[in-house]
């Protein structure tokens, strides 16, 4: 199997553009390839025997960002990406588990570092440290932005990929990321990647995507985290196409960028794509070189808004940080399949959706001929895989990996149900199920469901305690711009779709000017669960009593004010 550092090798023998980045700076392949070398080169100087060889880096995405993703990979080291939005004890925490031996970063980023227990001052290039690490002694600081970096990298100027003298030998099972998890359902993980799992996922999406040396990869999304790495970096690396970076996530940035950079392909994640949608519309939007987007978590109304827009079909697929499981939708469903709701692709000998308390197959789902599931109580189980598919495990976490990878299955921990004919339809994470009555609910067929009602730009849905037992659901809604919050037309549109099951209309519905996300645009049901009806500062909060679909308001928020 194919490993990064020898595709980084074929890297510096391709000519033409290789990386575009913020501020318009530009590099050929074979600069890239270079300038990842001289960083591995002062890496493997750097590395101390004994030491777990990871580099981490606390960055925006930046050129930097690329060349230190390159250099992990030929020093036979793992990078570390480091969430910027975590602060004080949390990001002294994730620091300190993933045993960075140094730490990549700038000037911007290093008042986060300070006073953090993590040992001294700031430092510059030569090694001056914030903190300590497992090794003991402070954390040395590489600062891509202080002088004493470029005088750090000036010996090894010259240096290329065939010159690099590797920690350990490379082969395909070489650690080659730490990547957290995003924490959306809980604290986060830090989830191991090989070099073997990177470039073999690089060669499945430029072959889905047929992407070629003229394409040009837009990543929008952070690179500390798993989407932008294996769905757009890698399969750039592959097909030899140029990466093109956005230093941060900007909805109003993002044609532009796109124009600018003519970038062909794209990855998503979370609510980007509704954040895109919601910028003003102008006639010529569709004037742009996109052929192809590919993420998670856009519902199929905001997937033909951004098509209709731009022009620009996009592809939904599942997987999670652990790689355990991959499914990439087909572009085409068959017309009962799309009226069930969101399907991700189908069944193979080693998928299953299983009952979560018995460990029993869960039956098929049965439909009206509105496509709505009428056994979720029954058919709504979890995804579990036969093998350990791409997942290495977390690092030093074995509760976690027990959790994710026993008698011979990987967990997915999220919720599916499937029909007869074997597709599957996502129902929820699994800390997010809602068990309402004795059944089981699909959070994402009643987001989807929600997402029709034209005063909305965005939704959750989330269980909160039911009174007696179980779960109730609730809802927190992002309204179109001037928009207010009919109740009667509300309760009017819910009655009007046929596929919202008996027990799917909201107990409460929260209406909020934001939803609670993680750094890489998703839903944080957790933090919405926390704060459930009783704790949402000044928003407004509607609730119906029995079955009936009247909303009143309840005493918190606004109202009780």
């Amino acid at each position: 199997m194919v490993t990064v550092a020898e595709l980084i090798g074929a890297q510096a023998r391709r000519a033409g553009t290789g990386l575009l980045g913020p501020g318009g700076v530009r590099y050929r392949h074979a600069e890239t390839a270079a300038a990842a070398a001289s960083r591995a080169a002062l890496f493997r100087r750097r590395h101390r025997p004994g030491m777990e060889p990871h580099i981490g880096i606390l960055a925006d995405n930046t050129a930097e960002f690329v060349f230190w993703l390159e250099a992990a990979a030929l020093a036979g080291a793992a990078l570390v990406g480091v969430n910027p939005t975590r602060r004080g004890a949390e990001l002294a925490r994730d620091i300190r588990h993933a045993e960075c031996e140094v730490l990549v970063t700038s000037r911007s980023y290093l008042p986060l570092l300070a006073g953090i227990g993590l040992g001294g001052g700031a430092g510059g290039g030569r090694g001056g440290g914030c903190g300590g690490s497992s090794g003991g002694g402070a954390l040395p600081l590489l600062v891509v932005d202080d002088p004493d970096y470029a005088e750090a990298l000036a010996p090894f100027r010259g240096v290329g990929p065939e010159d690099v003298d590797p920690v350990a030998p490379i082969t395909d099972e070489t650690r080659m990321l730490l990547y957290f998890t995003s924490g959306s359902t809980g604290a986060p993980k830090a989830v191991t990647c090989v070099q073997g799992r990177l470039a073999a996922s690089g060669a499945a999406m430029a072959e889905r995507f047929a992407l070629t040396a003229s394409d040009v990869c837009y990543i929008p999304m952070p690179m500390f985290h798993g989407n932008a790495v294996l769905a757009n970096w890698g399969p750039a690396l592959v097909a030899g196409a140029a990466v093109a970076l956005r230093d941060r996530f900007s909805a109003s940035g993002f044609l532009p960028d796109v124009r600018a950079y003519q970038a062909t392909y794209f990855t998503y994640v979370g609510r980007a794509v509704s954040y895109i949608l919601a910028t003003p519309e102008h006639p010529d939007d569709a004037r742009n070189t996109l052929r192809a987007g590919f993420g998670t978590e856009a519902g199929p109304v905001d997937r033909d808004r951004f098509e209709r827009r731009f022009g620009c079909p996009l592809s939904e697929g599942y997987g999670a940080s652990e790689g355990g499981i991959n499914i990439v939708a087909p572009r085409t469903f068959p017309a009962a399949v799309l009226a069930r709701g969101t399907a991700v692709g189908r069944t193979d000998p080693t998928l299953s959706v299983l009952d979560t308390e018995t460990g029993a197959p869960c039956p098929p789902g049965a439909f009206d001929p509105a496509g709505r599931l009428l056994n979720g109580a029954a058919a709504i189980g979890e995804l579990v895989r036969t093998g350990p598919g791409a997942f290495t495990g977390y690092w030093k976490n074995p509760e976690a990996d027990a959790e994710r990878f026993t008698e011979g299955r990987y967990h997915s921990g999220d919720l599916f149900y499937a029909d007869s004919a074997g597709w599957l339809y996502f129902a929820a994470r699994k800390a997010d199920r809602m068990r309402v009555d004795g059944e089981n609910l699909s959070v994402a067929l009643l987001e989807a469901i929600l997402a029709r009602w034209e005063p909305v730009s965005g939704v959750a849905a989330y269980a909160v305690p039911d009174e007696v037992s179980g779960d109730a659901v609730m809802c927190s809604l992002v309204l179109n711009q001037g928009a207010g919050f009919d109740p009667r037309a509300f309760a009017d549109f819910l009655t009007a779709q046929a596929d919202l099951g008996t027990k799917m209309a909201p107990r409460f519905v929260r209406v909020t000017d934001t939803l609670i996300t993680t750094a890489t645009e998703k839903i944080s049901r957790y933090a919405l669960r926390e704060q459930g009806w009783w704790d949402v500062g000044e928003d407004v909060v509607w609730t119906r009593a029995g079955r009936e679909l009247v909303y009143e308001v309840l005493g918190v928020g606004r109202a009780a004010q």
